[in-house]
């Protein structure tokens, strides 16, 4: 970087998929950020559910996993993460009310919408809410 230039070459690699991609409109964007509200839902409080659950989204979406943990509190209630060479999907539970907050992120060709299929079914509820937040944009602009 000199002055108010940037040299995206380095940053923007068609070889490399976890870099700054291009989107439709021409910007530039370190991926998508879903935020998802998963309700009515069953199987919260099940780790080994949750985690069936993540290998699927990781599957589903083609991302790579780095870790994965998932903690369990008492009396109920589930948090973890899934950190990816994409980025992340986290969970925060509340199982007496059948709510599920997730965070997935991810760059490069994972695609993060394809969660939200795999997730219906996981927690058996057609009840979900997504939000998405396009990261980075502004930080790359050609010149």
């Amino acid at each position: 970087m000199t002055g108010n230039t940037v040299d995206i070459a380095p940053v923007v690699d068609r070889v490399r998929a976890d870099h700054f991609s291009q989107e439709a409109g021409g910007h530039y964007s370190a991926g998508t950020h879903l935020i998802i509200e998963v309700k009515s839902a069953k199987g919260l409080d099940d780790k080994a559910r949750i985690e069936r659950a993540f290998r699927a989204c990781i599957a589903a979406t083609g991302s790579t996993l780095l870790h994965l943990h998932l903690h369990r509190f008492q009396p109920h209630g589930v948090s973890g993460v899934a950190v990816l060479a994409e980025s992340h999907i986290t969970i925060h539970t509340w199982p007496e009310l059948g709510y599920g907050a997730f965070d997935v992120f991810m760059c490069g060709k994972a695609d993060p919408w394809r969660t939200i299929d795999v997730l219906a079914q996981a927690f058996e509820t057609r009840d979900i809410e997504v939000k998405e937040i396009s990261r980075g944009l502004g930080v790359i602009v050609e010149r």
